[in-house]
């Protein structure tokens, strides 16, 4: 199933979500303006739980924001968490 997973991107909403069987988990983010975006909630209902969502969709959150050249603020204590993660994995593959 994971292969399957596509994020979307709603620029006007500001998230980037993903649809299964009906039920939608989210990123949201707010554009500060100076290459600035604010990742400040992500939502995974229980019944897509455990499927990897929040990390794909802050993945591809992320991707986003390098591709163009912004900073990101993790309001998000997930997307916090996950940087955080990321980053002690490129400390220690360097």
């Amino acid at each position: 199933m994971e292969q399957s997973i596509i994020v979307q991107h709603d620029p006007d909403d500001k998230q980037f979500y993903v649809t299964i069987d009906g039920t939608r988990a989210y990123l949201a983010y707010m554009d500060l303006g100076r290459k600035t975006l604010d990742i400040y909630r992500t939502f995974v209902p229980n019944a897509l739980r455990g499927k990897g969502l929040a990390a794909k969709l802050t993945e591809h959150a992320l991707q986003f924001a390098r591709d163009r050249g912004y900073q990101v603020i993790p309001s998000c204590s997930y997307v916090e968490r996950y940087m955080q993660r990321q980053e002690k994995l490129r400390a220690r593959q360097s």
